[in-house]
């Protein structure tokens, strides 16, 4: 983790991703200035891919070269986890966190606002269904022409991933929110990016199952005092204690080479 070349410790972008991986960090500050970005693309006919980066896309992408890569391609990262905007604040950058669940409200508000299609990608088609039609009544004015559910052991790089990206395209969606969780996610919009390039990406997670309501996000006053990850290792601790573990592993490290740039002049 550094901060990139060329630019100060107070102003640079934070570099998570292992040396030689290119430069993997938190790329926009703000909600507002994504929100904003994403607009001006979408009245552009520019496609995007936003990824939101967390603790343990920081394990991952230390671990496997073609999430580095898909993070690589990515046009905007904004920071989901208080420990990347702990670590951000660190080195001397502010940063906003922006978690991918709570991004789906105001993406669809823009969504509906511009008359811009939606396609989701993800879960099942079960949830894509009632997950769209909470979507729709919450944004009078949008319209979802897309729930796309891949099969179990989709691969985000091969022919049905090029084939799930030509269906979506072929439904009229210009905005798709990826719920395959990561690295399937990030890996699916980044061959988007070349594959269809006019469409703009967000990867959201479980943010789909927490609408449809199939998932329970953790209460508002868990996520305030920054516990959301114990409140989800409590409900499955099978599946995340090994994964949280990791995340507790390298933040030390972390922590103290924020300090050390924060400290260069």
């Amino acid at each position: 983790m550094r901060v990139a070349a060329g630019e100060g410790a107070g102003q640079g972008r934070l570099v998570f991703g292992p040396p030689g991986a290119g430069e993997i960090g938190v790329t926009t500050r703000a909600r507002d200035t994504l929100l904003a970005e994403m607009e001006a693309r979408l009245r552009d006919g520019d496609g995007f891919a936003v990824a939101t980066l967390n603790l343990d896309h920081v394990v991952k992408l230390r671990r496997d070269p073609a999430f580095r890569a898909a993070y690589v391609a990515q046009s905007h990262v904004v920071a989901d986890g208080n420990p990347i905007v702990w670590l951000c604040r660190l080195a001397g950058r502010q940063v906003e966190l922006v978690p991918g669940s709570d991004l789906i409200a105001p993406v669809m508000a823009l969504a509906a606002r511009l008359s811009v299609p939606v396609g989701l990608i993800g879960s099942t088609e079960a949830v894509l269904e009632r997950a769209a039609a909470r979507l729709e009544e919450a944004e009078p004015g949008l319209r979802v022409v897309a729930r796309i559910a891949p099969p179990m052991g989709f691969d985000p790089a091969g022919p049905a991933a090029a084939a799930v990206l030509e269906q979506v395209a072929g439904t009229g969606a210009r905005l798709v929110l990826l719920a395959l969780g990561a690295p399937k996610q990030e890996r699916l919009a980044a061959l988007g990016r070349v594959r269809q390039p006019g469409l703009g990406f967000v990867s959201i997670g479980a943010g789909l199952d927490f609408i449809a309501g199939t998932q329970r996000r953790a209460p508002v006053w868990v996520r305030m005092l920054a516990l959301e990850w114990l409140w989800r290792m409590l409900g499955d601790p099978a599946r995340l204690a090994g994964r949280y573990a990791a995340c507790a592993a390298v933040l030390p490290r972390l922590a103290l080479t924020a300090l050390a740039e924060r400290r260069q002049p």
